[in-house]
């Protein structure tokens, strides 16, 4: 605390945390609020933000949490599997060399293990002759299936089609089963099985959907007939498509599809009744719907495919080989034969070898396999000898190919007990050690019964409106007239114990009996404290096996705890499908339960892997006081407890047992009242604590922040964005706290997207578009309204009080009625629209006016609101709870009344004074009279009119304001906002605090801070500092539609209506997140207590009134009352901190730079863990020991950051082109000439030695004959390969559905067909868009595309073609080899979005030619990522020190900020202090020599995609100079002090 000028002054920060940025405040303020000496001012304010991708920002805020590094550790999964392909592949290799197996090319192309030597790789089945050419090593085994294929499809191999020599492993893989194969064809078929495995599949991963009610199936099935409907869906009609199995399926086309004879692939839903029997409609037709497979539908398609082999009786290669030769036209991958699983390969290969043992002595040489395992394993002899007994079927199926590493436990991710730890002794150092006890998983049936006795004692039924005395209330508790003892409790818990989940309306019929009234829309006239229309879970493991014992036929009573333990294990741990059967399997046997059981439980589902926030063993202590009735024993209670509860009722001391625990457990005065408690009270009782922290941490100093943060465990916040804001704000803490000194309080707000878990972010994302819409929907009304026509008064449309005047007049019209007319509905969704255009009709407006009219009634007097009149003096918005009892200025909380009728309610609630004045008489305007509703009546209209808005139903049928409810809503439970507010109490916490949360940190929200910033006139400041770039924009556009006059006559900023949605002026600059914070941090608990309603609560009225005129300015205003005048009191703004507060924000936001978290990590060092087997020489034995390998080849092993290049692969293509020449060039190289008769004269001429002048005479001679020969202007071709141009190509994405979809005229099409790279699939193209009369989209659809393949010889001149399905499209660019090795050299990428991470600047004398004058120029080049990747590993700078003769002067990354001198500071070398912060820039990206800037505080463009640019970013400066031509590098720290200016400290 500081003495200043002997007042006591604290220091209090304000922070404002969000999901990409820190906005921070330090303000000092007087301790003693009696002191008249005005000392407060703001220290200082800054915004530090974390630089994040829009669409991750975008994806967190909506609910769609991906961790930024998703990519990479997707990336990395797959070069990981490449990695373990590869290493599968050189121990099958060794093992087959040894064997002898390998063909002498192959063998002798790879090293002694099994490892190519050369890049390129071997293929095995092809080999290069003495000529260099390539053949084909099992020419024989290819000349027996060619005798099948002439024996089976005569015709097909008389049309000149070729055999594919890859259909020879097919053949050989049906031929292995039952004759010989030579020991090189065997080599092929293992190494191709290899390769191709087939899918490993876990428990529960075939499981397609959780819908009973609904059967899946995959169809491929031809089509007999079309039949056209008659019947219209928009532009298209509806077709009958008849299938061959009697199925028929509708769908809308432009035109009849052309689909009769061919066989079409359907994904069909069948609806199911509860027996498992088909559904059927009204004329008893099957109820199913259609639809064609998609991406992710390769699980019913993989079904299919299986279902078809299992029916065939066949192997996969034998099925696919009988396939081919029954057809050969058909695609094998993709088509044929999709994902299979691996059991179906293994299957095969088994027979495979099992049928060559006959045929190959080999394969049963015990010595042979004995020195394949040498081989392998010369270092493990442990497990060499452990596989001695096996033979080589065990070695090539389960060692080497399908060899399937267990998956890495996850045990590290799983939370941490709070309470429990266990200690251990160290091996090495015999030390003793404490480890947490790790939290125990959900499906345990010890958590799921933990978790019910909570559910069961946390249940409340509360009867939805009951009369009490004179009163209706709403949701009054009347749980102890249903549940009224222990038995009660221990039945419901029974009831529930064996469900798998419950709901409201499950509990309140079945089983407590309740009657639901009748009709469609009726309601239990009771309801549960849990969300109504929500699913909960009971005992989710016990119904599981429960119903699985059902199916086995063992009876229910089999499942006692010990067994239901087993079993869950059982079902939770075995993760593989032949295992978990061979684990059932013994189950069964050691309990006598037979076959069935193994053959259902074995087939059950896996158990989720989610955890609770308890282990086992505390969970276990817990339980053995939560359990009441029959299920609680006292000799459950632990040894530990017991001593406690003995010294607790006895009351006799320990030091561990604390003051409040007895406090608290203070009525239970015997071991038998140790029951059924609360799960709060039961934690105090075993652990004396809840939810406070296990161990008090107080901060001393920033350091200890710092060795807070080298301990902080990555992923233990499991959010890594929300983690992210965590340790940064702690950064910054630390920073303000080193530089400013010892921090006092901490003020905190918490962004609501960072406080709440996903699934409520999604909500509110929804809420907050359906909000949005409805205010501009709003603001074009009220445009809309201005018009005479509508007869509307006083129509203001840029009135905030008019807006919300509106919204809550629309939103009780649209709730009043049981259904909103479908026309109604359309018009309000019209408003919605962005596009002008699209907005309702005048006609339309006029009809949703009059429709609004007729259902909007005044809530206390139940007469019908004018919304002509609506916006008069006649009508105001009323709060149904005052807001000088309880501040709440939600919508929820207003209605609209007359004016009087406002006056006459005053400070009561609205069914208190329809309680006090009902009947009476008020006069109103224009001489009319309204009379107050009876209590019947306004309970009546309330029912009615808010049915749908449950809760201003609730507020107004409040006639008191329960202590309860203001304690729910201050309630902020979630785990986030505790976390941090608990890491802040560290550095604010007094000695004597023992609370997890210090009373020095006050946590504010978004409903107090905005208040608190339109009546401070925070607003007005905001407005003053972003006005001039709406100025800008007027000035651009000439016109002044982007400011306004406010009530005041100040120009303030404005956004057209049109350009509104999605617009949030705070939001276009860093700098409001320091305004928010200077804002909190002046935000005192006074007015916390005030406007989060804790003074609201019945024990604190006194001081409700004396806070709110502390804080509050009143002022007298005469009010009329039944025609008296009298003089009443009246609250208005809040009163600001301090006198200059308003000139001192703004001086402090002009004054900040704001502050950017860089990402600059390309590579860093890392370590890689592996297991070695070492020689232990105490013990004298090998062992398995954890090694760290830092360095490799003695360089440090790097792990590179960021992506190198798009996922693309490219290959580079030689096009041939033809350009214009004159003679000269041509004649130089006449093969290239197009005109073949030119071409073939010229030759004929050079052939007798003509030179270059007798050519030209003798064309100059014969003009006639060569008249359209243009002498200066011969085409010849040329390959862009010999130009700097270069082109590459790709069939990645370009099938031809996909290629053509967004193409509609046949000119867009032609040019696409010219950027294919085969010239013969060019003609094919267009021909076929020629035969389709230029019709894109036909001809281009799968249908058209279909077409085409069955007519590609005709289209291709009468030649035959392979079916064309994919192209290659080439483009000219600059990409970059993978690698220098290998097959690597000849596939090209591009660079990742976002790495140019690096511009560098150089400069370079230049000397005029004319004048002689030497001068000073900067040349600038974006250095590639590769690069970059290059010169760090070789431990140089990002960029060379020189280029072209130019000295490196700096290097920018984006986010680093320059600042742009003044011409006289550049003539003068002298930069001026403190720096113009508008001539300060941050630097945004670059390309080549390109740089883009934005001003340092823009977050946003006020109008996308112009204000600064289509670009949004610029080049040159507001002030027009081209930026990177004078601009110098500044760099500021987290705080916002500028450190470095041109690289030199300040």
């Amino acid at each position: 605390m500081l003495q200043y000028k002997n007042i006591l002054m604290k220091r209090i920060l304000g922070l404002d945390l969000g999901t990409n940025s820190i906005g921070w405040a330090l303000v000092k303020e007087k301790e003693n609020d009696n002191e008249t000496v005005n000392d407060n001012m703001i220290i200082a304010a800054g915004s530090r933000i974390i630089p994040m991708d829009a669409s991750i920002q975008g994806d967190f805020e909506k609910g769609n949490s991906v961790s930024q590094t998703a990519d990479r550790t997707n990336a990395r999964g797959i070069r990981r599997l490449l990695e373990r392909h590869k290493l599968r592949r050189e121990r099958l290799n060794r093992v087959l060399d040894v064997i002898g197996f390998l063909p002498e090319h192959y063998s002798a192309a790879i090293t002694r293990y099994g490892k190519f030597k050369d890049d390129d790789g071997c293929k095995i089945a092809w080999k290069k002759d003495n000529d260099g050419k390539w053949t084909f090593v099992y020419n024989g085994s290819f000349n027996e299936m060619l005798g099948d294929f002439t024996l089976h499809q005569p015709e097909w191999l008389a049309d000149g089609k070729k055999v594919p020599y890859d259909w020879t492993i097919y053949y050989l893989r049906k031929k292995a089963l039952s004759q010989p194969l030579t020991k090189q064809e065997l080599a092929w078929l293992l190494l191709n099985f290899n390769q191709k495995r087939g899918y490993y599949q876990l428990r529960g991963e075939d499981e397609l959907s959780e819908d009973k009610s609904k059967l899946v199936e995959y169809y491929a099935l031809k089509v007999v007939g079309v039949e056209d409907t008659g019947e219209k869906k928009g532009k298209d009609t509806w077709f009958n498509i008849m299938l061959e199995n009697g199925m028929v399926y509708r769908r809308p086309a432009a035109v009849a599809p052309d689909w009769i004879g061919k066989t079409k692939e359907f994904i069909v839903t069948t609806d199911l009744e509860k027996d498992g029997t088909p559904k059927k409609d009204k004329e008893g037709n099957i109820k199913r719907s259609f639809r064609m497979p998609k991406e992710d539908d390769w699980t019913l398609i993989k079904k299919k495919t299986e279902n078809d082999i299992d029916r065939s009786g066949k192997t996969v290669g034998e099925y696919i080989y009988d396939a081919l030769l029954a057809n050969p036209t058909q695609k094998i991958r993709g088509k044929l034969v999709r994902t299979v699983e691996r059991k179906y390969y293994k299957d095969e290969l088994k027979k495979i070898l099992e049928s060559q043992k006959r045929f190959i002595p080999e394969l049963n040489d015990r010595a042979l396999y004995i020195k394949c395992i040498e081989e392998l394993y010369r270092s493990n002899d442990a497990y060499r000898k452990s596989i001695e007994l096996f033979d080589f079927t065990y070695l090539f199926i389960d060692n080497i190919i399908f060899y399937q590493r267990p998956l890495k436990s996850k045990k590290s991710l799983i939370g941490n007990c709070p309470y429990e730890e266990h200690n251990y002794t160290e091996k090495g150092t015999g030390e003793v050690k404490t480890a947490p006890v790790k939290c125990i998983a959900k499906s345990n049936p010890i958590f799921q019964e933990f978790r019910l006795w909570q559910f069961v004692q946390n249940i409340r039924i509360y009867e939805r409106q009951k009369k009490v005395g004179d009163s209706v209330k709403t949701d009054v508790d009347v749980t102890d007239e249903f549940i009224k003892s222990a038995d009660d409790v221990v039945a419901i818990f029974d009831f529930l114990n064996d469900r798998k989940d419950i709901t409201q309306n499950i509990l309140l019929g079945t089983f407590f009996k309740i009657k639901k009234p009748k009709g469609k829309d009726s309601d239990y006239p009771y309801r549960w404290n849990y969300v109504e229309d929500k699913t909960y879970p009971c005992n989710e493991t016990r119904a599981q096996i429960l119903k699985g014992l059902k199916d086995a036929g063992v009876n229910a009573a089999f499942l006692n705890k010990d067994n239901e333990y087993r079993l869950w294990h059982i079902l939770y741990s075995v993760e593989d499908k032949q295992e978990i059967r061979k684990a059932m399997d013994k189950f069964a046997t050691a309990n006598g339960l037979g076959e069935k059981f193994a053959e259902v439980f074995s087939s059950l589902p896996p158990f989720k892997k989610d955890y609770g926030s308890y282990s086992e063993k505390a969970i276990k202590k817990l339980l053995a006081l939560m359990r009441t009735g029959r299920y609680w024993s006292a000799d459950a209670i632990d040894k530990h407890t017991l001593e406690r509860i003995d010294k607790i009722i006895s009351g006799e001391y320990d030091e561990r047992i604390r003051t409040r625990v007895r406090e608290k457990a203070i009525n239970l005065t015997d071991v038998s009242h140790f029951k059924g408690l609360p799960l709060w009270l039961a934690c105090y009782i075993v652990y004396d604590r809840h939810s406070e922290s296990k161990d008090i941490t107080r901060w001393n100093c920033p350091a200890d922040i710092d060795q807070y943060l080298d301990h902080f465990k990555q992923h233990s916040l499991r959010n890594p964005i929300v983690e992210q804001v965590v340790t940064e704000t702690l950064r910054t803490v630390r920073d303000i706290w080193r530089q400013y000194g010892k921090i006092d309080e901490i003020h905190i707000e918490m962004g609501r997207e960072m406080k709440n878990p996903a699934d409520v972010r999604k909500k509110m994302s929804k809420r907050m578009t359906e909000n949005e819409n409805a205010n501009l929907r709003v603001k074009a009304l009220l445009t809309e309204f201005m018009n005479p026509e509508f007869g509307i008064e006083n129509v203001r449309p840029y009135s905030p009080s008019q807006q919300e005047m509106l919204r809550i007049y629309e939103e009780g019209a649209l709730e009043s009625v049981d259904e909103v007319p479908d026309e109604i509905s359309e018009i309000i969704n019209k408003f919605n629209q962005s596009d002008i255009k699209k907005r309702p009709t005048h006609s339309e407006i006029m009809k949703y006016k009059l429709w609004l009219e007729q259902n909007y009634q005044s809530p206390y007097t139940g007469r019908t609101i004018s919304l002509s009149r609506l916006f008069t003096d006649d009508y105001q918005i009323e709060h149904v709870i005052p807001q000088s009892r309880y501040f709440d200025d939600s919508m929820s909380n207003k209605v609209i009344c007359e004016a009087e009728v406002n006056q006459l309610k005053d400070r009561m609630l609205g069914y208190e004074f329809i309680k006090a004045h009902h009947g009476e008489k008020v006069h109103i305007s224009m001489g009319e009279h309204v009379t107050i509703l009876s209590v019947k009546e306004y309970e009546e209209l309330v029912q009615k009119n808010f049915k749908k808005n449950p809760v201003k139903m609730k507020k107004l049928l409040m006639d008191d304001i329960p202590d309860k409810f203001i304690e729910r809503q201050m309630n902020d439970s979630r785990y986030i906002s505790k976390k941090m507010k608990s890491l802040l109490s560290n550095m604010v916490r007094e000695e004597s605090e023992q609370e997890d949360i210090s009373r020095n940190v006050i946590t504010c929200n978004g409903a107090i801070t905005d208040r608190l910033k339109r009546d401070w006139g925070v607003n007005d400041v905001w407005n003053h500092i972003i006005l001039p770039r709406f100025e800008r924009l007027n000035a651009i556009t000439g016109s002044e539609r982007f400011t306004t006059t406010s009530t005041n006559g100040h120009t303030i900023p404005n956004m057209p209506l049109n350009l509104q949605k999605g617009f949030n002026k705070k939001r276009i600059d860093h700098r409001h997140h320091a305004m928010d914070a200077i804002v909190i941090a002046c935000t005192t608990r006074n007015h916390v207590n005030l406007l989060n309603n804790e003074a609201a609560m019945s024990k604190n009225n006194a001081m409700r009134y004396q806070l709110s005129h502390k804080l509050r300015r009143y002022e007298d205003t005469v009010v009329t009352r039944n025609g008296e005048q009298r003089t009443v009191c009246v609250a208005r703004e809040f009163l600001k901190p301090w006198s200059s507060f308003n000139a001192d924000v703004e001086q402090a936001l002009r004054g900040i730079v704001v502050s950017f978290k860089q990402n600059l990590r390309v590579i860093n060092k890392t370590v890689n863990k592996y297991q070695k087997i070492v020689y232990n020489e105490e013990k004298h034995i090998k062992e398995k020991k954890i090694v760290r390998q830092e360095e490799h080849n003695g360089k440090h092993l790097l792990a590179i950051r960021k992506p190198m290049h798009k996922d693309t692969v490219y290959g580079e293509v030689n096009l041939r082109r033809i350009k214009e020449v004159s003679l000269r060039d041509a004649v130089a190289n006449p093969k290239a000439i197009v005109d073949k008769d030119l071409k073939k004269k010229i030759m004929a001429m050079k052939e007798l030695d003509h030179n270059l002048k007798q050519i030209t005479k003798y064309f100059e001679d014969n003009k006639d004959a060569w008249q359209d020969v243009n002498l200066k202007k011969i085409n010849i071709y040329y390959f862009t390969k010999e130009t700097n141009d270069r082109y590459f190509a790709t069939r990645f994405g370009n099938d031809l559905v996909s290629l053509f979809s967004k193409t509609t005229k046949a000119d867009d099409a032609e040019k696409l067909i010219d950027k294919i790279t085969d010239t013969g699939i060019q003609k094919i193209l267009l021909r076929h868009l020629k035969a389709n009369g230029g019709d894109c989209q036909k001809a281009f659809s799968a249908d058209g595309i279909d077409e085409m393949n069955r007519n590609i010889t005709q289209l291709n001149g009468g030649k035959p073609h392979k079916l064309v399905y994919k192209v290659r499209i080439y483009e000219k660019a600059d990409k970059f080899a993978i690698g220098n090795k290998g097959n690597k050299s000849a596939k090209y990428v591009e660079a990742a979005k976002g790495t140019n991470l690096f511009f560098a600047v150089y400069q370079k004398e230049v000397t005029d030619s004319k004048t002689g004058e030497t001068t000073m120029k900067r040349v600038f080049d974006t250095i590639p990522l590769k690069t970059v990747i290059d010169r760090l590993k070789n431990k140089q700078t990002p960029a060379p020190e020189e280029k072209d003769g130019a000295k490196l002067l700096f290097v920018l990354s984006p986010n680093d900020l320059v600042y742009l001198p003044t011409k006289n500071e550049i003539k003068s070398g002298t930069i001026k202090r403190p720096l113009d912060k508008s001539r300060i820039y941050k630097m945004i990206s670059s390309s080549g020599n390109q740089c883009f800037f934005l001003n340092y505080n823009v977050a946003s463009s006020i109008i996308d995609k112009f204000e600064f640019s289509p670009l949004n970013k610029m080049e040159r400066a507001i002030t027009s100079e081209m930026i990177k031509e004078t601009c110098i590098p500044i760099k500021v720290d987290r705080l916002g002090n500028i450190t470095e200016i041109n690289n030199e400290k300040i």
